[in-house]
């Protein structure tokens, strides 16, 4: 076995660790967390299906592809839910463990994750931000289903759902005027409570 392929194999047993990071949504109908490696599939699942939608034309392979390693750091650094706010610390600790993952690989594809997971992260292209869309969105649906369990859970106010969800406007327009219609029906229905004062 070539050195190359040894190291992308390594690599590749490496992702199942992905599967022990747990996040703060459940599935649907389960009583577990989601993982963050499921979350990865269903987003790129999510970005093909809402590609005709969005604002301007994107080469969703490309978007599959951020989407696919956007993540991976998290094997070594966890995940964080969003609405706590960007953290430098949390920021250092996600590149330091992408350098190591990555670096796990031959140099080509090495840099080729590398690339796709600081484009996701500098979200200057469309790609990454239609990405970054898709991403805010599976949440936000899987919160609607379940009756708003990591927002409940978290303490997370309906004002703050919505001012850190818009960004799936910018890329995903009319989707999020449909969202924002079922938010607002979600808090209608007295299910989502303004927990200004606990977050």
């Amino acid at each position: 076995m070539s050195n190359d392929l040894r190291r992308i194999i390594e690599f590749i047993i490496e992702m199942d660790k992905l599967k022990a990071v747990l996040r703060k949504t459940k599935p649907v109908g389960l009583e577990r967390y989601e993982n963050s490696a499921e979350h990865s599939w269903q987003v790129c699942l999510l970005a093909l299906l809402l590609v005709q939608h969005a604002r301007q034309p994107v080469d969703i392979v490309r978007v599959v592809e951020i989407l696919l390693v956007h993540d991976i750091p998290e094997i070594d650094s966890g995940d964080q839910i969003v609405y706590q706010g960007p953290s430098e610390a949390k920021a250092a600790a996600e590149r330091q463990a992408a350098r190591r993952i990555f670096g796990l690989l031959p140099e080509p594809q090495a840099r080729w994750c590398m690339s796709r997971w600081e484009e996701y992260e500098g979200r200057e292209s469309k790609e990454a931000v239609f990405a970054y869309a898709v991403d805010r969105l599976m949440p936000v649906l899987h919160n609607l289903k379940n009756n708003g369990q990591s927002w409940r859970e978290n303490k997370v106010p309906l004002e703050k759902v919505l001012a850190v969800n818009a960004v799936v406007g910018e890329a995903l327009p009319s989707v999020w005027e449909h969202v924002q219609g079922l938010i607002g029906e979600f808090s209608a229905m007295g299910l989502c409570e303004n927990q200004e004062k606990n977050a």
